[in-house]
């Protein structure tokens, strides 16, 4: 079967691989077990995660790797111990396998596993033909399409990071970093009933947030940010401050940015060390917080939102590729002119 892999930073290989079989250990990658399903992809989402690797940027990351965990796929076989799934089903997959049995597990924090193998990450992904994974990881999603499907893992790591935050209505919240994370953050923290202001560089996304999101405020972060920050909440800044820039600059700079007994919440991660004056962190009794991945939980809960017509997917994905096409387009999706925002690749 055909498979992209990340050989080193700055290089994409177009390569042949066995095919994933049953009748081996259940590693849930290449020999597929009893409790493994067998899918074939049909989308790839084409993430941050994805392009820091290709840049020699991620965190946790080896070489040579096969990318991808922004999945849709049709199942192809099931083990003989899976029940619920049979070929044919559409399927999102959600790439984080866990142990099960860590104390993170134990308490149902599935998403922050101290053994934690992520898809594209840390084992193969999904940016080949067929893949073995547990049935456990995978969700039906009956009635979306095949981009909506694909769509549903970066949405719902913006959708966890809102319940993590345990947003309530009539909050006022910042949002720093209007990619597609940040996008979700945004999105999910109004369903929430939040007051939602979208900070970021670039205005053309800015005002995506506004059009997409529905998000209240926008702030450009070149342009005296905490100022028009502290004018639009009456000084007392947002109670809850997102960041999921991935930059090591804004993600210290936020501390500065969350109102007295508030929280700052980092769904960007940066390959660095965030420092900051602890009087000032002290003196706010602020709260700060990780968000990492995504739980079942939050599928579903994304699920519902795109089922009702809430979250609008088609409008997040703004460039295509065929499979064979992708490494010739992926240097230019690279490039800010580019303007993507979301893309996605089709098998």
């Amino acid at each position: 079967m055909k498979a992209i892999v990340c050989e080193q930073p700055d290089s994409l290989k177009l390569t042949e691989q066995e095919q994933p079989a049953f009748g081996g250990g259940g590693e849930g990658t290449l020999t597929a077990g009893p409790e493994d399903a067998i899918i074939r992809i049909r989308r790839i989402g084409i993430c941050g995660t994805d392009m820091h690797a290709y840049k020699g940027n991620q965190p946790f990351f080896q070489y040579p790797r096969v990318l991808g965990h922004e999945l849709a796929a049709i199942v192809e076989a099931v083990g003989e111990k899976v029940t619920g799934l049979k070929p044919g089903d559409q399927v999102s997959v959600i790439p984080y396998m866990h142990c099960g049995t860590c104390t993170a597990c134990r308490r149902g924090k599935t998403n922050c596993c101290t053994a934690m193998q992520v898809l594209g990450v840390h084992k193969d992904g999904g940016m080949r033909e067929l893949i073995a994974v547990p049935a456990t990881h995978l969700i039906k999603t009956d009635g979306l399409t095949l981009d909506a499907t694909a769509m549903l893992e970066p949405l719902s790591i913006g959708a966890h990071a809102v319940r993590r935050a345990e947003l309530e209505a009539g909050e006022t919240v910042l949002v720093i970093g209007a990619g597609p994370i940040g996008l979700g953050v945004m999105a999910f923290a109004k369903h929430q009933g939040a007051r939602v202001i979208a900070m970021d560089i670039n205005d053309e996304r800015l005002a995506f947030c506004k059009d997409w999101a529905g998000v209240d405020e926008t702030v450009h972060a070149l342009q005296q940010p905490k100022e028009r920050i502290a004018e639009l909440t009456e000084g007392e800044f947002p109670t809850v401050v997102f960041d999921a820039t991935g930059n090591a600059r804004s993600m210290t700079d936020a501390f500065g940015l969350a109102a007295h007994g508030g929280k700052l919440v980092y769904v960007g991660l940066v390959k660095a060390d965030i420092a900051f004056h602890d009087p000032e962190f002290h003196k706010r009794e602020l709260t700060l917080m990780g968000s990492r991945n995504a739980t079942r939980e939050d599928f579903d809960i994304v699920i519902e939102a795109v089922s009702r017509g809430s979250v609008n997917v088609d409008r997040l994905i703004t460039h295509r590729s065929s499979f064979e096409g992708l490494i010739g387009v992926f240097d230019e999706w690279l490039k800010p002119e580019s303007k993507v925002i979301k893309a996605i690749v089709e098998l």
